[in-house]
């Protein structure tokens, strides 16, 4: 079967974790947590989601949650710390959402930063992190 390369949208309002593929939108002392694009398209489609429960302290690196796609099940790695306030319940209950809108309704945890000001200089904003997806994937298209 012939590779079909990454086409979709890398939004310029969030920051990048090229090491997981994930993305993070920091406002009001809160983030927004989800997988990018691209990290869906790594993936494959997402068929069920899990997240932490609230109230968990989770580590840069870590698990923040579980996603099942094709047969296997991977662990969701949080790219910067944070204490979780909720998971997206919407998410969990219909994970089509994560693969339709992963930058938006899709999104998977909501959290208060524990090591912002420290984390968030190693993540990459949208013009680095397309530049590390065409490293990867050089026929990668891009949406605006």
């Amino acid at each position: 079967m012939a590779h079909t390369p990454f086409r979709g949208s890398i939004p310029d309002d969030r920051l990048y974790c090229p090491r997981h593929d994930m993305w993070v939108q920091e406002r009001d002392g809160e983030v927004l947590i989800g997988a990018s694009r691209f990290g869906i398209f790594l993936a494959g489609e997402v068929i069920a989601f899990t997240a932490k429960p609230n109230g968990a302290e989770i580590a840069v690196g870590r698990g923040m949650g579980t996603v099942e796609c094709r047969k296997t099940v991977l662990a969701v790695h949080a790219p910067v710390s944070f204490v979780l306030i909720e998971g997206n319940e919407a998410a969990e209950e219909r994970p089509a959402i994560v693969n339709r809108d992963p930058h938006g309704a899709g999104w998977m945890a909501r959290g208060r930063p524990t090591g912002w000001a420290a984390e968030s200089a190693g993540l990459l904003d949208a013009t680095a992190y397309r530049a590390h997806i065409l490293a990867i994937e050089p026929e990668a298209c891009f949406d605006d």
